[in-house]
C-alpha cells in the first residue's frame, strides 16, 4: 500500500469515527437535566438548582406591576404549606408590558414588604427571546426537558418539576397557584 492509499484510508477510518461520535453528542445534549443548571439570586450568589433534589420545584416568571402580583400571596401561601416538599423559585422579568423595571433591591423589598415573600427569587433574567436565560431554555423546549414545547406567554406562567428533575406540567399566567389542579400536581 503507498503512503497515499494509506493516508486516504486513516482520512476515512478518522471521518467515520467522528460521524459515529456526532448523534452520541446530540444525545447527551438532549438529555441535559434540569439539575444541570443553576441561577444567580437576588441576593447574587450562585443557586444550583441540584440543591432541590427530591423536592418538587415550581418554576414562576414574576413581575411586581401585573394583574397577576397578587398571585405572590398564593405562591408564599403553598411556599408555607409544603415546606420541605415544594421549593418555588420566582423570576423576575421585565418582558412583559415593562411590568418588573425595578431593581433587585426595589424587587426584594416589594415582595417582602407587600406578601411577606421568603421563597427563593432569582436576579432579573429573561425567559424568552435571544437572552433567554438556559433554565427557561429546558422549560421550554422539549428537546431539553423530553415533554413538551411551550413558549412563556405572560407573567407568573409556571412550571412544575418533580423530585426527579422530570418535567411534570406547565400552568398559564392566569392559574392562580392555589387552583385544583396545581395542588393536585403538587400532592401526587
Amino acid at each position: 500500500m503507498n503512503s497515499f492509499a494509506a493516508f486516504t484510508s486513516l482520512l476515512l477510518i478518522s471521518a467515520w469515527f467522528s460521524f459515529k461520535k456526532a448523534p452520541k453528542a446530540d444525545n447527551e445534549a438532549q438529555s441535559k437535566n434540569i439539575y444541570d443548571y443553576s441561577f444567580t439570586s437576588i441576593d447574587g450568589k450562585e443557586v444550583k438548582i441540584s440543591e432541590f433534589k427530591g423536592k418538587k420545584i415550581l418554576f414562576v416568571n414574576v413581575a411586581s406591576k401585573c394583574g397577576n402580583t397578587p398571585q405572590y400571596a398564593q405562591l408564599q401561601a403553598l411556599n408555607l404549606k409544603y415546606a420541605g416538599k415544594l421549593v418555588i423559585l420566582g423570576f423576575p422579568c421585565n418582558q412583559f408590558g415593562f411590568q418588573e423595571p425595578g431593581n433587585k433591591d426595589t424587587i426584594k423589598s416589594f415582595c417582602t414588604k407587600n406578601y411577606g415573600v421568603t421563597f427563593m427569587l432569582s436576579d432579573k433574567i429573561e425567559v424568552k427571546g435571544k437572552s433567554q436565560h438556559p433554565i427557561y431554555q429546558w422549560l421550554t423546549q422539549k428537546s431539553l426537558n423530553g415533554m413538551m414545547d411551550s413558549e412563556v406567554k405572560w407573567n407568573f406562567q409556571k412550571y412544575l418539576i418533580d423530585e426527579h428533575g422530570n418535567f411534570v406540567q406547565m400552568f398559564s399566567p392566569k392559574m392562580k397557584p392555589d387552583d385544583a389542579s396545581i395542588i393536585a400536581s403538587i400532592e401526587k
